[in-house]
């Protein structure tokens, strides 16, 4: 199967990785095993939980996917990596994760969140690069059936969504996201909630037209199962479906149909092969990394 674009590829690829979340975190943890430079661009729109109230007491944008990432490039003997994911459970502390503290006051401390994001990976010895989608607070705002519906928690809550847009519509990634797009043998777009994680990073405009001006191959992962209620009733196809119709193109779609989800008609390469693990709810990042390289032959 080919999804290539450019001629020959290194033995040790250039990714960028773009989504939010746990399902780009486990993107992440595939590519570190088959790549010689990886950076991820993360969605920052999220309103709930720690983030939400430290977006809310301290005008950032959201920290907790980019911790997630973070985390998942770290050292494996990190210790400071395992504190950042630990969340307190007293007094007014309780719910937030330690890294996103850490983040806060990196961004407080050096007035700059890219120079914060480089310092909190220089302390937990990340592998790559982690960077914002937008280097602004954004709110992410959905057309469904039922009307329009703003914020990130609300949006992954409502089904039946035509599209989704950021505010402010102009909001736009650092300088650092365009380079590393362009300069990329591979971009891998999720997995993740379609909406509500890999369309607020991917189709922010400056960060979709990279992708579409990118000689990358560019892989699109889907989710291994619909996500409840925010993708009821979807096929592999309707992910793409949605994908281009917020101007995200790919080249090659890498899904796993054997846990339930249909294929449909996705009208680019596609290459089905067994991505779950265990449990049969998240991809596993070996057989991940595995298709990911393969692609990439």
């Amino acid at each position: 199967m080919s999804g290539g674009r450019r001629a020959s590829r290194p033995s040790a690829p250039r990714v960028v990785a773009i989504g939010g979340g746990h399902g780009t975190a486990v993107t992440l943890r595939a590519v570190r095993q088959y790549c010689s430079s990886v950076t991820a661009v993360v969605s920052v729109a999220d309103d709930g939980g720690s983030s939400g109230r430290l977006r809310e007491l301290l005008d950032v944008v959201a920290l907790g996917d980019m911790r997630k990432c973070l985390v998942a490039l770290a050292a494996p003997d990190s210790v400071l990596a395992r504190a950042f994911e630990r969340r307190f459970s007293e007094g007014e502390l309780a719910g937030h994760a330690l890294g996103n503290l850490v983040l806060a006051g990196l961004v407080g401390a050096t007035g700059d969140l890219v120079t914060a994001v480089e310092a909190a990976a220089r302390l937990v010895g990340a592998v790559g690069s982690v960077l914002p989608a937008t280097t602004e607070p954004v709110v992410l705002k959905a057309d469904a059936e039922d009307g329009e519906v703003a914020g990130q928690v609300a949006v992954s809550r409502t089904g039946r969504i035509r599209s989704i847009s950021l505010v402010p519509s102009d909001a736009g990634p650092p300088p650092e996201v365009a380079v590393a797009v362009r300069r990329a043998d591979q971009v891998v777009i999720g997995p993740g909630s379609l909406f509500t994680s890999v369309l607020a990073a991917a189709a922010v405009p400056e960060v979709a037209a990279a992708i579409a001006a990118t000689s990358a191959q560019r892989v699109f992962v889907c989710n291994l199962h619909p996500q409840l209620p925010e993708t009821t009733g979807y096929d592999v196809g309707r992910h793409v479906d949605a994908l281009r119709a917020h101007g995200v193109t790919v080249d090659v779609v890498l899904c796993d149909t054997g846990g339930g989800m249909a294929r449909g008609t996705v009208g680019c390469p596609v290459l089905d092969r067994p991505l779950a693990g265990p449990n049969g709810l998240v991809h596993d990042p070996g057989k991940l990394a595995s298709a990911l390289s393969d692609l990439l032959r």
